[in-house]
């Protein structure tokens, strides 16, 4: 059989262990060069020709030498078939029966639906809420689904309460695959100068402690095992500002900044860390608007356009937190998606 050549690939020459240790000799840590590993489907040739590789061409022609006499090129690549295949046929989401998903805000809305989705899916829910009647009622109804869930009761803001249902969750089950950082608050409605202290701290305290605890303690969890996946609820309103909504526009630009820097941090460890942006959606915070602006008598100068010509439901939002959840998007991280119905064209 032939030996490999300059226009060898260098993914199936990795799979040679003789062709790698040449490759080593010549480039030391090629087999970890984060750039080199993205060019796996190049010959030796293309990859000496980029300037970013600083492969002389001396270094080449040493290299294709003592790959002169080095065979089972035809092994390595099959081989390296077979890996691909398997990799590819694996869906963590579908396969195993033993991965968790903590869902916070999962007492109602897209925090609901999106735990019983995950449910369906074959994930162990846990289920943290403030409010422990609703938190307890998703429970039941994904129980009735017969798949398995408990209750944790938590203010988010909090951070012995967040370390509290994070600790659970690995005594009840072991692991985190999954975290579904859901929780949020609306603001009253009101110009920026009229805003209260306090409304602002309240907002903020929820919007975005309650996001940066969540994930600096599952984050620590998800290192450890080397993977998992993290979905963080911003808004439309992290994506532009909504009128008279000023503390509320500044926590969910906040909380698409967290995500954009958690993925940025944890790239390259395994662990993959998303934002949805709804944009309105039915559920029992939307619903109390009117309330909240009768209550107050003051009405904004300016409405979002439902431009689709109606709300989401929240299984809608769910479906998305659903796919980000899973090995289908398994290249995604650091992504923002808007799921409004073309309230931010």
């Amino acid at each position: 059989m032939m030996g490999f050549n300059e226009h060898s690939n260098l993914g199936v020459l990795l799979e040679n262990k003789q062709a790698l240790e040449i490759l080593e000799k010549h480039l030391p840590g090629i087999s970890t060069n984060s750039m080199i590993s993205m060019a796996k489907g190049l010959s030796l040739k293309q990859i000496a020709s980029l300037p970013q590789a600083q492969i002389s061409q001396q270094t080449l022609a040493a290299i294709v030498s003592d790959l002169a006499y080095v065979s089972d090129a035809g092994e390595a690549e099959s081989i390296r078939k077979q890996s691909i295949s398997s990799e590819k046929s694996v869906d963590h989401t579908e396969s195993e029966t033993s991965i968790t998903a903590i869902v916070t805000g999962g007492g109602s809305g897209i925090g609901r639906a999106s735990a019983i989705k995950l449910s369906q899916a074959g994930y162990r829910l846990v289920i943290v809420d403030y409010n422990s009647d609703t938190g307890e009622e998703t429970v039941k109804l994904i129980h009735e689904l017969g798949n398995e869930a408990i209750f944790i009761k938590a203010d988010v803001s909090n951070n012995e309460d967040v370390e509290n249902y994070v600790q659970r969750t690995l005594e009840a089950y072991g692991r985190i695959d999954v975290f579904f950082n859901n929780a949020g608050i609306l603001q009253k409605f009101s110009m920026l100068t009229d805003i209260e202290l306090s409304e602002y701290e309240r907002i903020m305290n929820v919007n975005v402690k309650g996001a940066f605890l969540g994930l600096k303690h599952v984050l620590r969890i998800m290192e450890h095992q080397g993977s998992g996946s993290i979905i963080n609820t911003a808004s439309t309103a992290g994506l532009r500002a909504e009128h008279s909504m000023a503390a509320y526009t500044t926590s969910k630009h906040a909380v698409i900044g967290l995500t954009k820097a958690a993925a940025l941090e944890y790239v390259r460890k395994g662990i993959r860390v998303n934002a949805i942006c709804p944009g309105g959606v039915d559920t029992a915070l939307t619903q109390a608007v009117p309330a909240m602006m009768q209550e107050s008598g003051y009405m904004p100068e300016e409405f979002p356009n439902m431009r689709i010509g109606r709300f989401a439901s929240p299984d809608e939002i769910a479906d998305t937190v659903v796919f980000l959840a899973s090995a289908k998007s398994s290249y995604m991280t650091g992504s923002i998606i808007a799921v409004d119905g073309g309230l931010t064209l």
